[in-house]
């Protein structure tokens, strides 16, 4: 006896997910000097380069856990319609 759906196989699940993502927008608000190097790694991560600098990335786990280890340091909204 199977556990879970029996209507998808492994992995399709996480295809479903990545193209049913939406997008977010990230905003860099304030700067990384005089905090951890390594949140500014992720905030280079994330694409933003300089104060104010808007990037739209795919809403997914990994792009919301690095939102995460950087909220006080970024504004995030979502994207209204796709492009």
């Amino acid at each position: 006896m199977e556990t879970g759906s029996d209507s998808m196989k492994d992995g399709e699940m996480a295809n479903t997910t990545a193209a049913g993502a939406g997008r977010v927008r990230v905003t860099l608000v304030r700067s990384t000097i005089g905090f951890d190097k390594r949140q500014a790694e992720v905030v280079r991560g994330l694409g933003l380069r300089r104060l104010h600098h808007t990037v739209e990335l795919k809403d997914v786990a990994s792009v919301r856990g690095m939102i995460h280890k950087v909220r006080h340091l970024v504004r995030v909204s979502q994207v209204e319609g796709e492009r």
